[in-house]
């Protein structure tokens, strides 16, 4: 079942897929925060264009409210494509706990012109979705990161309730708020609460009416104590006594179970036997030295491992194989590899023992008993037919059985070479382990020196446990009674059985063994060990029944698939259930995998496994929070925005929903931690540091953001190391013998702890998530402080770490800029850690008691507030293991409204006055544009240490804040410069109201109140709070102006994908006014920059060509159709010798050498009438001519002939018609060195003519370059100056495709009563019509243009097959001066087909686009020359000057440089031609997904510019020109 769409009106928290199907957030790791009420929404955003749509489904694991949680339980949501917008899925968070994703989808095919058949469905990875628990205690709420635990080790806390609930109570009073149990169960022989002897039964010991005892205990430690409870559980292993294995031996590992470990068990077997007899051998059994071990050690490889002959576990029977194939062989049962068989017969011995090893091998990647590797007999006789052939008693002259017993013997004896060096070094490992071993045991200072080797205390630990024989046991095989005890490996693969098939750890004698604990034996699946399932299931309810937090023991060792399972069963009995790790994996890759399959709250980490004061930092830093000052990611401006510049919008599967929501993006989250200052199996500060050391070191913790955590014995500061296996004392602490007041006194740290813990939980509870930490010699300063109050605590720790003695050390005077500061308390730990007061405490026979210590107060404290900033210095005495603790405050934060909720708050309605001309200047204007506008005197922005901003308007802040935003680089130079001054603030305010000052401008009024009432705002606050707060406001003043743009075009742009949001924005970028450019000569109005920064000002800014190229995307497709418009008309005044200008100059200086860009115009107007509502009343629209009609003759524009004159569009467009009609010549005016320094005398020519023949226009030079390639060689050095780098003249194909396209409309025109003329006059006097004329190209388009893929077809089109380089293409050019040249292959022939298709047939031309797919696109642009082309050369270096006459100063600028623009001619002719071939529903989505699949680059290109747009031309590869323009 599908479950019903919801439509979100609270929080949102964004998920992001990728084309792949993967979560595009940092990281990938999704953590959530807890259900809340209503329910938050996890959004699942995908393209509407992603290949998953094709056929796609998303499949959600995460349950409906109401339903409980099934892993294999998913909900498919199908995923139909959508080219509008993004497919939006809202799914409700109800419940805690590790939830799963994945999609199914049919991958996209390759794009070909033939029928391919449909790849096979697709699966992509599991992905999985965190949502932590929701705690509460006493009915509030209480965050992970409030958690204050405290282990105890259940049995030292003796019968309940005797002891304790003193304990417990004096747990709460400290502020503890959960108490962390090690296993309450039953334990076994060995004393260990980790080796459970009865996982159903609670230690009778502790709680002598079980069950009933734990459920009291549970209720008052929350009622009456404050404390949730939080337990181990133990699933990898159970006592080595537990009953139930006697019923159940299948439940561990043995030999029936694993006859892997044969070997393994012998081995074990051997060696205690051989310990039990070291005196028989004359051996020593107690060893004093290395050498007492080197003779232990020599014996043993006589007695055990010689004896055993352990290679025959390794090796094959030789004798018996070679015997077995032979006998095959004689009777004919063979079996012969797939494939050539011949040369087997000549091939080496060793290839030979190779080829059995790879075909007819058995048993070669595991253990198993004696011999049990073997060949296929079936296959032996093949190889051996393939040697002497088949065998035939009755040929005397064919070999004998002998013989080939010989063969198959030397191969064999080959092939065992490689086990027996595995042996050997199985061999090896072995007694090396050992070795170490009872090295470690018997010698090392560091070890346990357990004394002589006796019976109870063996030579090795065993690693069996050998179950007793009754008559329970008497019911299995004696083989399934010796099981397999758990351990640990070091560095150990974490997601590896280390007593598997593929693991010899146990033979290897890798494994740290616990004796006591036997490893439990799973399987892959409850149906692998049915009992150990449900029991271990059964065990895990009982513990979620009463514990609010699981820590799971050993979780590495734990079988992945296992705990999955059994954290299902424990959320089933208690869903907010917290889960805590031991998880040593050796990897944070790793640590990753458990965490998010599991659902884990935390990882265990210590600050007592820190060496040193500056690791102990490390370690507080890395679980201390997020920088104070950090930025907010989350789209906080307006909540109740619908369109952003991300393109994402409200609502489920691109559905917009109503109401207020808040759109949270999902944060990069590190493994979370329990941060414990000490855990219960490891040593104390006395031990390993300075007793002292408790109370800095407890302070460091507490300090963090994160769940922290201690240990019983610490804060009381026991000496060492309590035993949990041996000791038999019970706990005692002054904490649970009296009231625990903040403050000084006895007996430990409970005062202060009780400070601390307050602290803690406070900050956990309302957010307190940034901090700063700093280190200073043996000093530690930690401030920690909430996002939006400002308000903190700050603590300065004088750590005690070994051989630093009691000096004060030296603390520079701490600085907290703009804070206030009040002194909660300073204090120093004394402790008698003499070895007399040791030896007295631990004599005690009956109790665990601390160290004699005492917490003093200390004086002297220095606060000095100035007016802007605190001083704290610290007293002459502040000795190792002293603190201060400090409230703090921002009072300039201290805002009505809440100063983040200020500074983002009113963005829309400020912007909402704006047209698209003042957005042009409150988000972009470029370096030169800024210049011009401001007379020369402003530019830019420029950043110390970072440069020049792109952008002086908002998109060039947030060009360099995204990022930085986005990855919290508060170290980047825009953050340090923000830090040192205001500068950046009075920029932008100064800029936009100079700007406001110009006529027509007053709306900007609105943002620069806007934006100095909040700028007014952050200037109080402390300079290291600037960048989060001048990001914010940035941030939402740059929403409010991309929204407002976006009102202001289309709705297919206010409603449609980001990637065309993005787009779109790109002609607000382009298009604005310039002082020294406009469409006009005597009228400023915006006009639309080439682009920039290069061409963006002054005569460089205005180009026919580009106007013309762009126009139809940037203003007629986003709904800008008075800028077309004007655009239109300015053009159409300068039309001259029948053609538009390609440089306009404002029309006072336009140039006339572009022979394309009176088509592209021509094509433009054809397209404002298809687009525009009433778009044919242009034909009517008269403008002023510049020059006079039909008239070659130059004036300046001051002329009183310049604009005497008038014509209609309808005019103007046959006007241009006829003059191509009658035949262009002229030299351009002004020609020389003045109009263009590059080009030679005879390129200022300009000659087009109509071959009547054909209809086909032609033009230009070699001397000229008349079309969009228009490169000119300009280097003296290498000889190319005036040379045209692609001269492309004859008849250009683009030409001749928009020369029909405009002819075939007029003509329509004409035919509707809508043009008032029907054709042209030739130069002989020839009227021709418009539809001859058309009828002309048409007929032969293809025999002039197309070579065929089949040479024999040449005759039957003007071809040369003789300089052919590719075939099945369009010629680039028809007779242009140099003959090879029509027959490159370059991006230009689909700018034909998207205008005038029907001059192609769609077979050939799909070919033709297939090619140039595969040749010609690059990831964003098109290659502009063939890469097999002798003249390609894709890097374009503007500057070099060298003799290199293709490339010296650019000259390759469209020979291989990849340019973007004809990618859209391309992809609007790929989809025209793939459609036409197109006939069902999915067919026709298949084209529009090939052509989406290819903006991938685009998309990601126009994301990551700090332009926002798309670089003109890359290099090979799409590799970044830096003289590239936006």
């Amino acid at each position: 079942m599908v479950p019903k769409e919801l439509k979100s009106l609270g929080d949102v928290y964004l998920l992001p897929l990728t084309d792949e199907g993967a979560p595009d957030v940092p990281g990938t790791y999704i953590y959530l925060p807890p259900p809340s009420d209503p329910a938050y929404v996890v959004r699942f955003a995908i393209e509407g264009t992603s290949s998953i749509c094709r056929q796609g489904s998303l499949w959600v694991n995460i349950p409906i409210r109401g339903e409980s949680f099934q892993r294999d339980h998913y909900y498919e949501y199908k995923l139909h494509p959508d080219f509008s917008r993004a497919l939006e899925i809202d799914i409700p968070i109800t419940t805690a706990g590790a939830f799963a994703f994945y999609t199914t989808y049919t991958p996209l095919p390759d794009f070909s012109t033939i029928t391919a058949s449909s790849p096979e469905p697709t699966r992509t990875p599991t992905y999985y979705i965190d949502v932590s628990p929701k705690l509460t205690l006493n009915n509030a709420p209480l965050p992970l990161d409030a958690l204050s635990i405290f282990s105890v080790i259940s049995k030292f806390m003796g019968k309940y309730p005797d002891g304790w609930e003193k304990h417990l109570r004096g747990i709460g009073q400290r502020g503890y708020n959960m108490v962390h149990f090690t296993p309450l169960m039953e334990r076994g022989n060995s004393n260990s609460p980790y080796s459970i002897y009865n996982q159903l039964q609670f230690d009778p010991l502790c709680f002598p009416n079980g069950e009933k005892d734990v459920e009291t205990m549970v209720a008052n430690m929350e009622q009456e104590h404050g404390l949730l409870g939080l337990t181990d559980v133990v699933w990898n292993h159970t006592a080595n006594n537990s009953k139930w294995l006697e019923y159940h031996p299948e439940a561990g590992y043995n030999v029936e179970t694993a006859p892997w470990l044969e070997s393994a068990l012998e081995l074990d077997t051997a060696l205690l036997k051989f310990g039990s007899m070291l005196k028989t051998f004359g051996l020593p059994t107690t060893l004093s030295n290395i050498d007492d071990l080197l003779k232990v050690m020599d014996g043993l490889k006589t007695h055990v491992i010689g004896a055993l002959r352990l290679w025959e576990y390794h090796v094959i029977d030789v004798e018996r194989n070679a015997q077995a194939a032979v006998d095959a062989w004689i009777m004919g049962k063979i079996t012969f590899p797939e494939g050539g068989v011949e040369e087997v017969k000549d091939w080496p011995i060793k290839r030979k023992a190779d080829f059995l090893l790879g075909t007819g091998f058995v048993g070669a990647t595991e253990m198993g008993p004696r011999y049990h590797r073997r060949i296929e007999p079936t296959v032996g006789a093949g190889l051996l037919t393939i040697i002497y052939g088949r065998y035939d008693s009755k040929d005397q002259g064919a070999p004998s059985p002998g013989a080939a017993l010989t063969t198959m013997t030397k191969i064999l004896d080959e092939l065992n070479l490689a086990f027996y060096r595995e042996y050997d070094a199985d061999t090896a490992e072995i007694l090396e382990q050992v070795f170490n071993r009872v090295k470690y045991v018997r010698l090392d200072d560091h070890g346990p020196k357990l004394g002589p080797i006796t019976p109870e205390n063996p030579l090795i630990e065993s690693y069996f446990t050998r179950l007793p024989h009754n008559a329970t046991t008497k019911m299995h095989s004696s083989r399934s009674l010796a099981l397999v005890n758990n351990g640990w490996i070091w560095a150990a693969d974490a997601m590896k059985d280390n007593a598997g098939p593929d693991s010899r750890a146990y033979l290897r004698r890798e494994v740290i063994v616990w004796s006591d604990c036997v490893k439990l034996r799973y399987g892959k699946s409850s149906k692998d060990n049915p009992f150990l399932w449900d029991f271990m299931a059964r065990y895990t309810r009982l513990m979620a029944k009463y514990f609010a937090g699981f820590r799971i023991d050993n979780c590495h060792s734990t079988p992945i698939v296992v705990a999955e399972y059994l954290l299902d069963e424990a959320r089933k009995v208690r869903p907010n259930l917290a889960v805590f790790a031991e998880l040593f994996t050796g990897s944070e890759q790793m640590d990753y995998v458990f965490v998010e399959r599991l659902g884990l709250s935390a990882l265990i980490r210590e600050a007592m496994q820190a060496w040193s004061t500056a690791e102990l930092s490390r370690l507080v830093h890395r679980h201390g929070g997020r920088p104070i000052g950090s930025f907010e990611i989350d789209d906080i401006y307006e909540n109740d925005k619908t369109i952003s510049p991300h393109g994402e919008t409200d609502g489920t599967n691109g559905t917009a929903s109503t109401g207020r929501e808040t759109v949270r993006r999902i944060k990069q989250s590190p493994v979370h931690a329990l941060f414990m200052d000490c855990t219960h199996d490891n040593e104390m500060p006395a031990q390993k540091r300075d007793a002292r050391d408790t109370l800095p070191n407890a302070t460091l913790v507490n300090m963090c953001s994160c769940a922290t955590g201690s240990v019983m014995g610490y804060d009381e500061i026991y000496p060492k190391l309590v035993d949990l296996v041996h000791e038999k004392r019970l706990y005692s602490s002054p904490s649970s013998e009296k009231e625990v007041k903040v403050g000084t006194g006895e007996g430990g740290i409970g005062g202060i702890k009780k400070l601390l813990n307050q602290i803690h939980t406070l900050m956990g509870r309302d957010g307190y998530d940034e901090t700063h930490i700093h280190h200073e010699g043996e000093y530690v300063t930690v401030h920690r402080v909430h996002p939006k109050s400002r308000k903190g605590y700050f603590a300065i720790a004088h750590t005690a770490y070994p051989g630093y003695g009691n000096g004060n050390g030296n603390l520079s005077p701490v600085r907290l800029g703009g804070t206030k500061v009040k002194l909660l308390g300073s204090w120093s730990l004394e402790v008698d850690a003499s070895d007399n007061a040791k030896e007295a405490v631990l004599a005690d026979a009956k109790v665990l008691r601390g160290l004699p210590s005492r917490v003093l107060k200390i004086d002297g404290i220095n606060l000095e507030s100035k007016t802007d900033e605190t001083v704290i210095t610290i007293p002459s005495k502040f000795p190792p293991g002293s603190i201060a603790l400090f409230e703090t405050g921002i009072p300039s934060a201290e805002h009505s409204e809440g100063l983040d909720g200020f500074v983002t708050s009113g963005g829309k309605k400020a912007f909402n006055q704006l047209d698209l001309v003042d957005l042009n200047f409150v988000l972009y204007r470029c370096e030169p544009e800024e210049r011009d506008f401001s007379g020369g005197r402003d530019g830019v922005y420029s950043i110390p240490n970072y440069g020049s901003l792109v952008y002086a308007g908002l998109q060039g802040w947030w060009s360099v804040l995204r990022d930085v935003i986005q990855n919290n680089d508060l170290g980047h130079p825009i953050c340090n410069h923000l830090r040192d001054g205001q500068w950046s603030l009075d920029y932008l305010v100064k800029r936009l109201e100079r700007i406001a000052k110009q006529d027509g401008h007053t709306s900007l009024r609105g943002p620069i109140s806007w934006l100095k009432e909040r700028f007014e705002a952050i200037r109080k606050i402390p300079n290291f709070l600037l960048p989060r707060y001048f990001a914010l406001v940035i941030q939402t003043a740059y929403h409010a102006a991309w929204d407002r743009s976006l009102e202001l075009m289309g709705d297919n742009i206010k409603n449609g994908q980001g990637f065309l949001q993005r787009l779109a924005m790109v002609s607000i970028q382009q298009t604005g006014y310039m002082k020294s450019s406009s469409l006009w000569p005597t009228k400023s109005v915006p006009c639309l920059a080439a682009g920039l920064p290069h061409f963006s000002s002054d005569w460089a800014r205005c180009w026919g060509r580009d106007v013309f190229i762009s126009l139809r995307g940037l203003f007629l497709g986003t709904g800008r159709y008075h800028d077309a418009k004007e655009h239109i008309l300015a053009f159409a005044s300068v039309l001259k010798h029948g053609m538009i200008p390609n440089l306009l100059s404002g029309g006072r200086l336009p140039r006339y050498n572009s022979r394309d860009s009176i088509w592209f115009f021509l094509q433009n107007i054809q397209d404002y009438m298809n687009m525009v509502p009433n778009g044919m009343d242009i034909m009517k629209e008269k403008v002023a001519r510049r020059f006079l009609p039909y008239d070659d003759t130059y004036f300046e524009h001051d002329d009183p002939r310049a604009y005497s004159k008038s014509s209609t569009i309808e005019e103007i467009i046959q006007e241009a018609l006829q003059r191509h009609a009658l035949g262009i010549s002229f030299r351009e005016a002004n020609a020389g060195p003045s109009l263009d320094m590059q080009m030679k005398s005879e390129g200022f020519q300009i000659d087009i003519e109509v071959d009547w023949e054909t209809g086909i226009i032609f033009g230009g030079s070699q001397s000229n370059c008349g079309t969009w390639m228009d490169k000119m060689g300009e280097s003296e050095k290498a000889g190319s100056k005036g040379i045209p780098g692609t001269p492309r003249d004859g008849a250009a194909v683009e030409i001749t495709g928009l020369t029909y396209s405009t002819l075939v409309w007029v003509a329509q025109l004409q035919a509707q009563g809508k043009y008032s003329y029907s054709g042209v006059k030739t130069s002989t006097g020839q009227d021709i019509s418009f539809v001859t004329w058309a009828e002309k190209i048409q007929k032969n388009f293809e025999r002039c243009y197309y070579i065929p893929l089949d040479s024999s077809e040449d005759k039957d089109y003007d071809v040369n097959t003789a300089i052919v380089n590719r075939r099945g293409i369009y010629k680039d050019l028809y007779k242009s001066g140099k003959e090879y040249e029509d027959y490159q292959l370059r991006p230009n022939f689909p700018i034909a087909m998207t205008v005038a298709p029907k001059l192609f047939t769609p077979s050939k031309a799909l070919q033709a686009l297939e090619l140039a797919d595969k040749v010609l696109l690059g990831p964003t642009g098109m290659a502009t020359l063939d890469p097999s082309d002798h003249a390609y050369r894709p890097y374009y270096v503007n500057s070099e000057d060298s003799t290199d006459f293709a490339t010296s100063k650019g000259r390759n600028y469209h020979q291989g440089p990849e340019w973007l623009w004809p990618t859209g001619f391309f992809l609007r002719a790929l989809l025209k031609f793939d459609l036409m071939r197109r006939d069902s529903k999915e067919e026709r989505t298949e084209a529009f997904q090939q052509v989406t699949r290819r903006l991938v680059g685009c998309k990601k290109a126009i994301r990551d510019s700090p332009w926002a747009g798309l670089t003109e031309l890359t290099q090979k590869g799409g590799e970044f020109c830096p003289d590239s323009v936006s």
